[in-house]
């Protein structure tokens, strides 16, 4: 059975803890099967590459780590971290802020 999560790829969401609490940015990934997102520019951390061709530089280099799904809060365009909460709307089921209501 897969998980289902209210955070999607693509959403902006907002640290809630950690050492980056409080930055932003979107979901570039979710790993459903060990609860966790990765969000752009946030959690980065430094890691050995290996040279893969010619051209590519090896070293060291600065990727984005996964963040469990619980320490990041989806952002309402108007009234900022939110949490989720879905309506139905003619057969379709949408996620609305739980704060305006309006669909995110």
């Amino acid at each position: 059975m897969d998980k289902k999560f209210k955070i999607r790829k693509d959403d902006t969401v907002e640290l809630i803890a950690g050492k980056d609490k409080g930055k932003r940015g979107p979901v570039v990934r979710v790993v459903r099967d060990k609860d966790r997102v990765i969000v752009a520019g946030v959690n980065l951390v430094k890691k050995a590459m290996r040279k893969k061709s010619q051209q590519d530089r090896g070293g060291i280099v600065e990727i984005e780590a996964a963040l469990h799904i619980s320490n990041v809060m989806i952002v309402c365009k108007k009234c900022g971290p939110t949490r989720i909460g879905y309506k139905i709307d003619g057969g379709k089921k949408i996620r609305v802020c739980r704060k305006c209501g309006e669909g995110l």
